[in-house]
C-alpha cells in the first residue's frame, strides 16, 4: 500500500512556508498615491495574494475563503455557537455544583487559574494598527478610483458595480459574495497565464477608441467652425446694414433736415392807430373849492291835508 503521508507532509510544509512568506510580504511600498500619500502595507499584501506570486498560500486563502461562505450559507453557525456555549456552562455549573454536595468541594473552581488571562497590550496595539491599515487601504483606494486616478481601474469598478446592480435582482448575498470572490481570486490568474493575449487585445481596444476620439473630436471641430462661420456671416451682415442705414442718415445736410421756422407776422403799433386830437385839452388853471356853506337851501314843501 502506498504511503501518501510525504507528499502531504512535503505540501503542508511549502503551504506554511509561503504563507509565511506572504506574511512578510507586508511592506510599505515605494509608490505613491497621485495626492504623494503613502501607501499602506495592504497594498503589497494583497497585490502579492492575488498576482498568485505564493500559489499555495493563495489557493489555501481561496479555499478558506469559499468554505467560509458555504458553510455561513448551510451551516447554522450562530446556533451552534449559542449551543456551544450552554453545553459548556451547564457543564461547569453542574460539575461545581455536584463537587460542592459529594465532596464539599467545588470541582469548577478547583481548576481555576491564579491569574485570569488577559490580553498583552502590544497584541491590542498591532490590532489595531492592522485595522486601521485595512482601514486606511480601503478609503485610499475607493478615493483613488472615484476620482479617476487609473482609468482602467476606474471603469473595471464601474463595470463590477453596474452587474452588481442588476444580478443581485436574481442572485442571494452569498451568491454575488461567492461570485464576486470567484473573480477576484481566478481573474488575475487567467490574465497571468495568457497576459500577451489580453494585453493586445487592451492594445487594441485602446487604438479604437482612441481613433474614435480623434475622429469625434474632429467632426466636433468642423461643426464648431461651421457655426462659427455661419454666425460671424450673419453678425457682419447686420453690421453692414446697421453701418449703411447710420451712413445714410449723416449723409443728408444739417440745413436741409431742419425745420423751416414759422414766419411771425408783425401787427401795427398802437401808437400809429390813435392820434392826440382823439383826446380832449387838459386843463391849465388849478379848480377852485366853492364854498358850500351860505348855499340856499330848498324848502321844504309842505304836505297838503286833505279836507
Amino acid at each position: 500500500m502506498a504511503d501518501y503521508t510525504g507528499p502531504i507532509k512535503s505540501e503542508v510544509s511549502r503551504t506554511e512556508q509561503e504563507s509565511h512568506d506572504l506574511k512578510n510580504s507586508r511592506v510599505v511600498p515605494s509608490t505613491t498615491t497621485a495626492t504623494g500619500q503613502p501607501l499602506t502595507y495592504y497594498h503589497s499584501l494583497l497585490y502579492s495574494l492575488l498576482s498568485w506570486e505564493e500559489p499555495r498560500a493563495t489557493a489555501a486563502s481561496f479555499a478558506s475563503v469559499v468554505a467560509f461562505i458555504f458553510a455561513a450559507r448551510y451551516l447554522p453557525l450562530l446556533r451552534w455557537f449559542f449551543k456551544f456555549l450552554y453545553v459548556a456552562l451547564g457543564f461547569t455549573a453542574a460539575l461545581e455544583i455536584g463537587g460542592r454536595i459529594v465532596l464539599s468541594q467545588g470541582l469548577a473552581s478547583s481548576f481555576r487559574p491564579r491569574k485570569y488571562y488577559t490580553i498583552p497590550k502590544e497584541t491590542i496595539e498591532a490590532v489595531l494598527e492592522d485595522f486601521e491599515q485595512l482601514v486606511d487601504f480601503v478609503l485610499i483606494e475607493f478615493q483613488r478610483i472615484l476620482f479617476a486616478e487609473n482609468v482602467i481601474h476606474t471603469v473595471a469598478a464601474f463595470s463590477a458595480a453596474f452587474t452588481a446592480y442588476w444580478l443581485i435582482k436574481f442572485l442571494s448575498f452569498w451568491g454575488l459574495s461567492l461570485l464576486a470572490v470567484t473573480i477576484a481570486y481566478l481573474g488575475p490568474l487567467v490574465y497571468i497565464n495568457n497576459r500577451e493575449i489580453i494585453d493586445a487585445q487592451i492594445e487594441n481596444a485602446q487604438a479604437i477608441v482612441s481613433s474614435q476620439a480623434h475622429q469625434l473630436k474632429d467632426l466636433a471641430g468642423e461643426h464648431t467652425s461651421h457655426a462659427t462661420d455661419v454666425v460671424k456671416q450673419y453678425v457682419g451682415g447686420y453690421s453692414s446694414k446697421a453701418q449703411e442705414y447710420i451712413g445714410h442718415r449723416r449723409s443728408a445736410s444739417p440745413e436741409m433736415t431742419k425745420a423751416p421756422s414759422p414766419v411771425i407776422k408783425q401787427e401795427p403799433e398802437a401808437e400809429s392807430l390813435i392820434t392826440t386830437t382823439d383826446f380832449p385839452e387838459a386843463p391849465k388853471d388849478e379848480p377852485v373849492m366853492q364854498s358850500i356853506e351860505h348855499s340856499p337851501q330848498p324848502a321844504e314843501e309842505e304836505p297838503v291835508l286833505a279836507v
